[in-house]
C-alpha cells in the first residue's frame, strides 16, 4: 500500500477522530498500533483505522487532509458512517511485515 492516502482513527470508543496522511498506510497504521510515536494518537489511544481514501499523488492528499481537517465532527462522522457504519477497524486481519 505505497500510495498516497488519507485516513481516520478513532479510539475504542469512538469518541476521538485523528485525520492523517501517508505515503504508506499499513506501515502509518502499525506505528499507530504500536504506539511507535508519543503524540495526539498514542495520547488518545487513537489505533483504529475507520476511514481512508487513496490518492494519486502526495500533494492531493494534502490538500484534501486540510480540507477534512477544517470540518466539523459531523461531516467526519457522515464520511465514516457512509462507507463504514459499523465504525470497523478497516485494518482488521492486516499482516504487517515491512523490508
Amino acid at each position: 500500500m505505497k500510495k498516497p492516502f488519507v485516513y481516520f482513527l478513532t479510539n475504542k470508543n469512538n469518541t476521538v477522530i485523528y485525520i492523517g496522511v501517508t505515503s504508506n498506510l499499513m506501515k502509518r497504521i502499525y506505528q499507530h498500533k504500536t504506539k511507535s510515536y508519543k503524540g495526539f494518537t498514542s495520547k488518545y489511544n487513537c489505533d483504529k483505522l475507520v476511514y481512508f481514501e487513496e490518492f494519486q499523488s502526495i500533494n492531493e492528499a494534502i490538500i484534501r487532509e486540510k480540507q477534512l481537517k477544517s470540518g466539523n465532527r459531523k461531516r467526519k462522522e457522515e464520511l465514516i458512517n457512509k462507507e463504514n457504519p459499523e465504525w470497523n477497524d478497516l485494518s482488521e486481519g492486516w499482516l504487517f511485515y515491512f523490508d
